[in-house]
Protein backbone atom coordinates (compact mmCIF):
# COMPACT_ATOMS: atom_id res chain seq x y z
CA UNK A 1 0.00 0.00 0.00
CA UNK A 2 1.42 3.23 -0.49
CA UNK A 3 2.36 5.37 2.54
CA UNK A 4 1.06 8.83 3.11
CA UNK A 5 4.41 10.55 3.52
CA UNK A 6 5.87 9.07 0.18
CA UNK A 7 6.68 11.93 -2.43
CA UNK A 8 5.41 9.11 -4.90
CA UNK A 9 2.08 9.01 -3.59
CA UNK A 10 1.34 12.62 -4.00
CA UNK A 11 3.16 12.74 -7.79
CA UNK A 12 0.40 12.50 -10.04
CA UNK A 13 -1.85 15.19 -7.69
CA UNK A 14 1.23 17.19 -7.85
CA UNK A 15 1.78 16.94 -11.85
CA UNK A 16 -2.15 18.00 -12.02
CA UNK A 17 -1.47 21.07 -9.16
CA UNK A 18 1.38 22.43 -11.01
CA UNK A 19 0.24 22.05 -14.89
CA UNK A 20 -3.18 23.99 -13.92
CA UNK A 21 -1.38 26.52 -11.24
CA UNK A 22 1.80 26.77 -13.64
CA UNK A 23 1.99 30.85 -12.77
CA UNK A 24 0.70 31.23 -9.38
CA UNK A 25 3.40 28.40 -8.27
CA UNK A 26 6.49 30.39 -10.62
CA UNK A 27 5.14 33.37 -8.75
CA UNK A 28 7.17 34.85 -5.48
CA UNK A 29 5.55 33.29 -2.41
CA UNK A 30 3.03 31.28 -4.93
CA UNK A 31 1.19 28.59 -3.29
CA UNK A 32 -1.60 26.06 -3.94
CA UNK A 33 -3.32 24.25 -1.02
CA UNK A 34 -6.47 21.81 -0.28
CA UNK A 35 -7.20 19.27 2.02
CA UNK A 36 -8.35 15.28 1.70
CA UNK A 37 -9.92 13.42 3.81
CA UNK A 38 -10.92 9.41 3.62
CA UNK A 39 -14.42 10.58 2.62
CA UNK A 40 -14.25 13.77 0.25
CA UNK A 41 -11.26 16.27 -0.41
CA UNK A 42 -11.13 20.10 -1.68
CA UNK A 43 -8.61 20.31 -3.95
CA UNK A 44 -8.01 23.18 -6.63
CA UNK A 45 -8.35 21.67 -9.62
CA UNK A 46 -10.93 22.34 -12.22
CA UNK A 47 -13.50 19.94 -12.85
CA UNK A 48 -14.76 18.75 -16.19
CA UNK A 49 -18.14 19.39 -16.95
CA UNK A 50 -20.84 16.80 -18.02
CA UNK A 51 -22.38 17.16 -21.45
CA UNK A 52 -25.48 18.76 -21.38
CA UNK A 53 -27.97 16.26 -20.59
CA UNK A 54 -25.76 13.89 -18.09
CA UNK A 55 -25.15 13.40 -14.93
CA UNK A 56 -21.71 13.81 -13.77
CA UNK A 57 -20.22 10.85 -13.92
CA UNK A 58 -16.46 9.58 -12.09
CA UNK A 59 -14.71 9.14 -15.54
CA UNK A 60 -15.47 12.94 -16.88
CA UNK A 61 -12.79 13.83 -14.72
CA UNK A 62 -11.38 10.40 -14.24
CA UNK A 63 -6.98 11.98 -14.13
CA UNK A 64 -8.12 13.91 -11.16
CA UNK A 65 -10.47 10.87 -9.48
CA UNK A 66 -7.17 8.66 -9.68
CA UNK A 67 -4.72 10.56 -8.44
CA UNK A 68 -6.37 11.80 -5.30
CA UNK A 69 -7.41 8.24 -4.75
CA UNK A 70 -3.94 7.49 -4.15
CA UNK A 71 -3.32 9.65 -1.01
CA UNK A 72 -7.60 8.94 0.36
CA UNK A 73 -5.81 4.66 0.38
CA UNK A 74 -2.81 5.92 2.15
CA UNK A 75 -4.75 7.95 4.60
CA UNK A 76 -7.25 4.97 5.16
CA UNK A 77 -4.01 2.81 5.29
CA UNK A 78 -2.91 4.90 8.29
CA UNK A 79 -6.26 5.17 9.57
CA UNK A 80 -6.37 9.00 9.65
CA UNK A 81 -9.11 11.24 9.32
CA UNK A 82 -7.13 13.91 7.06
CA UNK A 83 -4.30 15.93 5.53
CA UNK A 84 -4.00 19.24 4.50
CA UNK A 85 -1.17 20.20 2.07
CA UNK A 86 0.55 22.92 0.90
CA UNK A 87 2.69 23.24 -1.99
CA UNK A 88 5.14 25.47 -3.23
CA UNK A 89 7.70 26.25 -6.16
CA UNK A 90 11.15 25.00 -4.91
CA UNK A 91 14.46 26.78 -6.09
CA UNK A 92 15.35 23.57 -8.81
CA UNK A 93 13.21 23.79 -12.06
CA UNK A 94 10.39 21.52 -12.24
CA UNK A 95 11.27 20.81 -8.80
CA UNK A 96 7.97 21.34 -5.47
CA UNK A 97 7.70 21.12 -1.97
CA UNK A 98 4.94 19.94 -0.38
CA UNK A 99 4.04 20.56 2.99
CA UNK A 100 1.57 17.97 5.09
CA UNK A 101 -0.20 19.41 7.94
CA UNK A 102 -1.70 17.18 10.58
CA UNK A 103 -4.34 18.30 12.73
CA UNK A 104 -2.64 18.47 16.31
CA UNK A 105 -4.11 17.88 19.82
CA UNK A 106 -4.84 21.43 20.23
CA UNK A 107 -6.82 22.01 17.24
CA UNK A 108 -9.80 20.65 15.31
CA UNK A 109 -8.93 20.78 11.20
CA UNK A 110 -11.12 23.37 9.00
CA UNK A 111 -13.65 22.58 6.72
CA UNK A 112 -12.65 22.22 3.20
CA UNK A 113 -9.40 24.22 3.75
CA UNK A 114 -5.82 23.85 4.71
CA UNK A 115 -5.74 27.03 6.79
CA UNK A 116 -6.11 25.69 10.75
CA UNK A 117 -9.66 25.24 11.67
CA UNK A 118 -10.78 25.79 15.74
CA UNK A 119 -7.85 25.75 18.08
CA UNK A 120 -8.80 24.44 21.71
CA UNK A 121 -7.18 26.60 24.07
CA UNK A 122 -8.67 24.28 27.14
CA UNK A 123 -8.87 20.90 28.07
CA UNK A 124 -12.03 18.71 27.34
CA UNK A 125 -13.66 22.33 26.57
CA UNK A 126 -17.44 21.84 25.13
CA UNK A 127 -19.30 24.37 23.29
CA UNK A 128 -22.05 25.59 25.44
CA UNK A 129 -24.83 24.44 23.23
CA UNK A 130 -22.81 20.90 23.76
CA UNK A 131 -22.92 21.11 27.57
CA UNK A 132 -26.48 22.23 27.78
CA UNK A 133 -28.77 19.35 29.73
CA UNK A 134 -32.12 19.18 29.40
CA UNK A 135 -34.62 21.22 31.77
CA UNK A 136 -36.59 19.55 34.56
CA UNK A 137 -39.92 19.60 33.73
CA UNK A 138 -41.60 17.72 36.62
CA UNK A 139 -45.35 18.55 35.70
CA UNK A 140 -45.27 16.44 32.41
CA UNK A 141 -46.90 13.44 31.48
CA UNK A 142 -47.65 10.77 28.96
CA UNK A 143 -49.97 11.88 26.34
CA UNK A 144 -54.00 10.79 26.61
CA UNK A 145 -53.32 8.89 23.03
CA UNK A 146 -50.51 6.75 24.67
CA UNK A 147 -52.13 3.17 24.74
CA UNK A 148 -49.23 0.52 25.29
CA UNK A 149 -52.36 -2.53 24.71
CA UNK A 150 -53.33 -1.10 21.52
CA UNK A 151 -50.15 -0.74 19.88
CA UNK A 152 -49.67 -3.93 21.28
CA UNK A 153 -52.67 -5.62 19.39
CA UNK A 154 -52.06 -3.66 16.27
CA UNK A 155 -48.40 -4.55 15.66
CA UNK A 156 -49.54 -8.26 16.13
CA UNK A 157 -52.44 -7.58 13.29
CA UNK A 158 -50.16 -5.72 10.88
CA UNK A 159 -47.17 -7.87 11.43
CA UNK A 160 -48.72 -11.73 12.32
CA UNK A 161 -45.23 -12.94 11.72
CA UNK A 162 -43.33 -10.51 13.57
CA UNK A 163 -40.37 -12.24 16.09
CA UNK A 164 -40.40 -10.55 19.57
CA UNK A 165 -37.31 -9.71 21.84
CA UNK A 166 -37.25 -11.86 24.77
CA UNK A 167 -37.00 -10.07 28.20
CA UNK A 168 -33.37 -11.40 28.41
CA UNK A 169 -32.14 -9.31 25.55
CA UNK A 170 -34.33 -5.93 26.65
CA UNK A 171 -32.80 -6.22 30.02
CA UNK A 172 -29.46 -6.25 28.22
CA UNK A 173 -30.24 -3.28 26.03
CA UNK A 174 -31.55 -1.20 29.54
CA UNK A 175 -28.34 -2.49 31.60
CA UNK A 176 -26.51 -0.53 28.32
CA UNK A 177 -28.43 2.13 27.70
CA UNK A 178 -28.65 2.88 31.54
CA UNK A 179 -32.34 3.84 31.58
CA UNK A 180 -35.40 1.48 31.16
CA UNK A 181 -37.40 1.28 28.03
CA UNK A 182 -40.59 3.13 27.89
CA UNK A 183 -43.82 1.23 27.82
CA UNK A 184 -44.74 2.21 24.32
CA UNK A 185 -41.05 1.38 23.09
CA UNK A 186 -41.12 -1.81 25.11
CA UNK A 187 -43.98 -3.22 23.86
CA UNK A 188 -42.52 -2.37 20.02
CA UNK A 189 -39.75 -4.09 20.91
CA UNK A 190 -41.31 -7.22 22.90
CA UNK A 191 -43.52 -7.51 19.17
CA UNK A 192 -41.20 -6.47 16.96
CA UNK A 193 -37.22 -7.20 17.67
CA UNK A 194 -36.03 -5.57 14.61
CA UNK A 195 -33.20 -7.88 13.30
CA UNK A 196 -32.91 -7.34 9.49
CA UNK A 197 -32.82 -11.20 8.90
CA UNK A 198 -36.35 -11.35 10.28
CA UNK A 199 -37.89 -10.18 7.01
CA UNK A 200 -37.67 -11.15 3.39
CA UNK A 201 -39.38 -7.84 2.37
CA UNK A 202 -38.16 -4.66 4.18
CA UNK A 203 -41.12 -2.71 2.85
CA UNK A 204 -43.57 -4.64 4.90
CA UNK A 205 -42.20 -3.27 8.45
CA UNK A 206 -41.70 0.19 7.08
CA UNK A 207 -45.16 0.55 6.21
CA UNK A 208 -46.48 -0.59 9.23
CA UNK A 209 -44.47 1.61 11.13
CA UNK A 210 -44.43 4.41 9.46
CA UNK A 211 -40.16 4.08 10.13
CA UNK A 212 -37.07 1.70 9.23
CA UNK A 213 -36.80 -0.02 13.18
CA UNK A 214 -33.34 -0.75 14.49
CA UNK A 215 -32.85 -3.65 15.70
CA UNK A 216 -32.70 -3.68 19.75
CA UNK A 217 -29.31 -3.98 19.62
CA UNK A 218 -28.77 -0.71 17.78
CA UNK A 219 -30.99 1.47 19.79
CA UNK A 220 -28.92 4.07 21.73
CA UNK A 221 -29.46 7.29 23.72
CA UNK A 222 -28.99 11.04 21.49
CA UNK A 223 -26.94 12.62 24.46
CA UNK A 224 -24.87 15.26 22.93
CA UNK A 225 -22.01 13.22 22.31
CA UNK A 226 -23.82 11.20 19.80
CA UNK A 227 -24.47 14.25 17.38
CA UNK A 228 -20.51 15.39 17.42
CA UNK A 229 -20.73 18.64 16.53
CA UNK A 230 -17.37 21.16 15.68
CA UNK A 231 -16.70 23.97 18.08
CA UNK A 232 -16.80 26.26 14.98
CA UNK A 233 -20.72 25.45 14.32
CA UNK A 234 -22.20 24.55 18.00
CA UNK A 235 -20.40 28.12 19.40
CA UNK A 236 -22.34 29.92 16.84
CA UNK A 237 -25.22 28.38 17.84
CA UNK A 238 -27.84 29.07 20.71
CA UNK A 239 -30.62 26.66 22.43
CA UNK A 240 -33.28 27.92 24.44
CA UNK A 241 -36.24 26.26 25.21
CA UNK A 242 -39.37 28.30 25.96
CA UNK A 243 -42.72 27.61 27.44
CA UNK A 244 -44.73 27.38 24.18
CA UNK A 245 -42.23 24.54 22.65
CA UNK A 246 -42.85 20.80 23.13
CA UNK A 247 -39.16 20.08 22.37
CA UNK A 248 -36.47 21.07 24.33
CA UNK A 249 -33.70 22.84 22.19
CA UNK A 250 -30.63 20.87 22.58
CA UNK A 251 -27.66 19.55 20.61
CA UNK A 252 -29.01 15.90 22.52
CA UNK A 253 -30.73 14.70 25.51
CA UNK A 254 -29.79 11.62 27.98
CA UNK A 255 -34.02 11.02 27.77
CA UNK A 256 -34.06 10.94 23.91
CA UNK A 257 -33.83 7.06 22.68
CA UNK A 258 -33.24 6.28 19.29
CA UNK A 259 -35.10 3.19 18.02
CA UNK A 260 -36.07 4.44 14.15
CA UNK A 261 -34.62 5.94 10.94
CA UNK A 262 -36.92 7.71 8.28
CA UNK A 263 -34.67 5.99 5.43
CA UNK A 264 -32.55 8.85 4.82
CA UNK A 265 -30.19 9.35 7.56
CA UNK A 266 -32.95 11.53 10.23
CA UNK A 267 -33.17 9.34 13.58
CA UNK A 268 -36.60 8.68 15.74
CA UNK A 269 -36.64 8.92 19.27
CA UNK A 270 -39.08 8.23 22.05
CA UNK A 271 -38.62 11.33 23.89
CA UNK A 272 -38.13 11.69 28.38
CA UNK A 273 -37.09 14.75 28.39
CA UNK A 274 -39.96 16.60 26.76
CA UNK A 275 -40.53 20.85 26.47
CA UNK A 276 -43.25 22.37 28.52
CA UNK A 277 -45.61 22.23 26.15
CA UNK A 278 -44.95 17.99 25.45
CA UNK A 279 -45.83 14.50 26.27
CA UNK A 280 -43.12 12.59 28.27
CA UNK A 281 -43.03 9.60 25.83
CA UNK A 282 -43.17 11.97 22.72
CA UNK A 283 -41.70 10.78 19.44
CA UNK A 284 -39.08 13.45 17.67
CA UNK A 285 -37.15 13.05 14.61
CA UNK A 286 -33.58 14.25 14.56
CA UNK A 287 -32.32 15.74 11.47
CA UNK A 288 -28.45 14.48 10.21
CA UNK A 289 -28.70 17.91 8.34
CA UNK A 290 -28.98 19.99 12.06
CA UNK A 291 -27.10 20.71 14.45
CA UNK A 292 -28.77 21.38 17.01
CA UNK A 293 -32.72 20.23 18.30
CA UNK A 294 -35.27 18.00 17.47
CA UNK A 295 -38.93 17.83 15.55
CA UNK A 296 -42.27 16.47 17.26
CA UNK A 297 -43.33 13.81 15.23
CA UNK A 298 -46.70 12.59 17.44
CA UNK A 299 -47.34 12.97 21.09
CA UNK A 300 -46.81 9.00 21.46
CA UNK A 301 -45.69 6.01 19.47
CA UNK A 302 -49.56 4.37 19.65
CA UNK A 303 -50.61 8.00 17.86
CA UNK A 304 -47.52 7.77 15.04
CA UNK A 305 -48.11 3.90 14.68
CA UNK A 306 -51.87 3.50 15.46
CA UNK A 307 -53.07 6.67 13.92
CA UNK A 308 -50.58 7.82 11.37
CA UNK A 309 -49.79 10.86 12.96
CA UNK A 310 -46.63 11.96 12.01
CA UNK A 311 -46.99 15.94 11.49
CA UNK A 312 -46.61 17.01 15.23
CA UNK A 313 -48.64 19.88 16.46
CA UNK A 314 -48.44 23.75 15.21
CA UNK A 315 -45.76 25.49 16.30
CA UNK A 316 -46.52 28.70 18.44
CA UNK A 317 -44.21 30.99 17.77
CA UNK A 318 -43.55 34.27 20.11
CA UNK A 319 -41.77 36.98 18.76
CA UNK A 320 -38.28 37.69 20.46
CA UNK A 321 -35.02 39.73 19.97
CA UNK A 322 -32.86 36.68 18.29
CA UNK A 323 -30.05 35.28 20.82
CA UNK A 324 -27.36 34.74 18.00
CA UNK A 325 -27.39 37.74 15.84
CA UNK A 326 -26.35 38.04 12.38
CA UNK A 327 -24.95 42.39 11.62
CA UNK A 328 -24.74 42.29 8.28
CA UNK A 329 -25.75 44.27 4.97
CA UNK A 330 -28.68 42.31 4.38
CA UNK A 331 -29.95 41.26 8.03
CA UNK A 332 -29.81 43.24 11.14
CA UNK A 333 -28.00 46.97 10.30
CA UNK A 334 -25.89 47.55 13.54
CA UNK A 335 -24.49 46.00 16.38
CA UNK A 336 -26.75 48.71 18.42
CA UNK A 337 -29.93 46.81 16.85
CA UNK A 338 -28.41 43.50 17.91
CA UNK A 339 -27.66 44.51 21.13
CA UNK A 340 -29.98 42.66 24.16
CA UNK A 341 -29.14 41.28 27.67
CA UNK A 342 -29.97 37.89 25.96
CA UNK A 343 -27.49 38.01 23.21
CA UNK A 344 -25.37 34.89 23.23
CA UNK A 345 -23.56 34.98 19.63
CA UNK A 346 -23.02 38.29 17.47
CA UNK A 347 -21.86 37.19 13.37
CA UNK A 348 -20.64 40.87 11.83
CA UNK A 349 -20.47 39.43 8.20
CA UNK A 350 -19.87 41.34 5.08
CA UNK A 351 -20.16 45.29 5.34
CA UNK A 352 -20.19 48.04 3.19
CA UNK A 353 -20.21 50.85 5.79
CA UNK A 354 -17.40 52.04 8.29
CA UNK A 355 -16.36 49.57 10.44
CA UNK A 356 -18.28 49.06 13.92
CA UNK A 357 -17.64 49.80 17.20
CA UNK A 358 -18.48 46.94 19.88
CA UNK A 359 -19.08 49.21 22.51
CA UNK A 360 -23.03 48.79 22.21
CA UNK A 361 -22.46 44.84 23.98
CA UNK A 362 -19.84 45.79 26.49
CA UNK A 363 -20.63 43.83 29.47
CA UNK A 364 -23.51 41.87 28.28
CA UNK A 365 -24.01 38.89 30.12
CA UNK A 366 -24.51 35.94 28.26
CA UNK A 367 -22.15 37.08 25.12
CA UNK A 368 -20.02 34.10 24.69
CA UNK A 369 -19.27 33.98 20.58
CA UNK A 370 -18.40 36.62 18.43
CA UNK A 371 -17.23 36.14 14.84
CA UNK A 372 -16.10 39.06 12.58
CA UNK A 373 -15.74 39.36 8.58
CA UNK A 374 -12.53 41.25 7.60
CA UNK A 375 -12.12 45.28 8.11
CA UNK A 376 -15.56 44.78 10.75
CA UNK A 377 -14.17 45.43 13.59
CA UNK A 378 -12.80 49.09 13.97
CA UNK A 379 -10.65 48.33 16.57
CA UNK A 380 -10.39 44.87 17.26
CA UNK A 381 -8.43 45.36 20.67
CA UNK A 382 -12.34 46.55 22.05
CA UNK A 383 -12.71 41.93 22.33
CA UNK A 384 -10.99 42.32 25.47
CA UNK A 385 -14.18 44.04 26.76
CA UNK A 386 -16.26 41.18 26.22
CA UNK A 387 -15.65 39.65 29.33
CA UNK A 388 -18.00 36.65 28.66
CA UNK A 389 -16.57 35.24 25.65
CA UNK A 390 -15.93 31.77 25.18
CA UNK A 391 -15.27 31.62 21.58
CA UNK A 392 -13.49 34.34 18.98
CA UNK A 393 -13.44 33.58 15.32
CA UNK A 394 -11.13 36.66 13.26
CA UNK A 395 -9.42 36.64 10.19
CA UNK A 396 -5.72 36.89 10.58
CA UNK A 397 -4.84 40.62 10.35
CA UNK A 398 -6.99 40.73 13.93
CA UNK A 399 -5.26 38.36 15.24
CA UNK A 400 -1.65 39.88 14.96
CA UNK A 401 -3.46 43.09 15.89
CA UNK A 402 -4.74 41.44 19.14
CA UNK A 403 -1.18 39.51 19.88
CA UNK A 404 0.91 42.52 19.10
CA UNK A 405 -0.85 44.67 21.81
CA UNK A 406 -1.27 41.85 24.52
CA UNK A 407 -4.95 42.19 23.86
CA UNK A 408 -6.09 38.69 23.17
CA UNK A 409 -9.48 38.24 25.71
CA UNK A 410 -9.61 36.02 28.54
CA UNK A 411 -10.77 32.79 29.56
CA UNK A 412 -11.52 31.87 26.16
CA UNK A 413 -12.19 28.10 25.37
CA UNK A 414 -11.70 28.05 21.78
CA UNK A 415 -10.33 30.32 18.68
CA UNK A 416 -10.81 30.17 15.20
CA UNK A 417 -8.42 31.80 12.39
CA UNK A 418 -10.71 32.14 8.97
CA UNK A 419 -8.67 32.91 6.25
CA UNK A 420 -11.01 35.12 3.65
CA UNK A 421 -8.09 35.42 1.02
CA UNK A 422 -6.84 32.85 -1.02
CA UNK A 423 -3.41 34.47 -1.20
CA UNK A 424 -2.81 33.79 2.59
CA UNK A 425 -0.42 30.96 2.82
CA UNK A 426 -1.70 28.18 5.62
CA UNK A 427 1.77 27.98 6.86
CA UNK A 428 1.61 31.38 7.80
CA UNK A 429 -2.01 30.79 9.58
CA UNK A 430 0.00 28.17 11.26
CA UNK A 431 2.34 30.31 12.40
CA UNK A 432 0.00 32.85 14.07
CA UNK A 433 -2.21 29.56 15.34
CA UNK A 434 0.64 28.98 17.54
CA UNK A 435 1.84 31.88 18.54
CA UNK A 436 -2.27 32.22 20.07
CA UNK A 437 -1.72 28.55 21.26
CA UNK A 438 1.42 28.96 23.13
CA UNK A 439 -0.31 32.19 24.88
CA UNK A 440 -2.95 29.51 26.24
CA UNK A 441 0.05 27.31 27.15
CA UNK A 442 -1.25 24.93 24.85
CA UNK A 443 0.38 22.10 22.30
CA UNK A 444 1.69 23.17 18.95
CA UNK A 445 0.48 22.58 15.81
CA UNK A 446 4.21 20.68 14.58
CA UNK A 447 2.84 17.82 12.69
CA UNK A 448 4.21 19.17 9.40
CA UNK A 449 6.55 16.83 6.78
CA UNK A 450 7.92 18.73 4.06
CA UNK A 451 8.64 16.38 1.25
CA UNK A 452 10.43 17.35 -2.14
CA UNK A 453 10.67 16.05 -5.80
CA UNK A 454 10.30 16.55 -8.98
CA UNK A 455 7.12 16.63 -10.64
CA UNK A 456 7.68 16.60 -14.61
Amino acid sequence: MPSLHDFATWQPLLRLLRAEHADTLAAAGGHVAGRIGPAGWSVPLTRRRPQPGRAAQVSDNQEQHDAIGVVVEALREEGSGGVSFVVEASASPGTVRLHLIGAGSSSQPGIATAHPGTLLLADGALPEPVRRLPDPVPDAVTAPSADPELLRSTLHERLPDAVGSTREEIAAVEARLGVPLPPELRVLYEVVRGAYADWRDFEEPYEALGCELLPLGEVYVADAASRQVPWQFAAMEAVETWPEDAVQGLVGSPGWIVFGDNGGGDRFAVDLTPGPDGHVGQVVIISHEEHIGAMLVADSLTDMIVRRHTDGRPDRRVERPPLVAHVNRASIPSVEAAAHAGLEVLSLGVWEKEPVSLAPVFGLPRLRTLAAYPGTLADPRETARLTHLEYLELPPAEWRVLIDAGAVPKGLLAAGIISHDRRENPLWTISLANELLALYGRPLISDITVLEGTVM
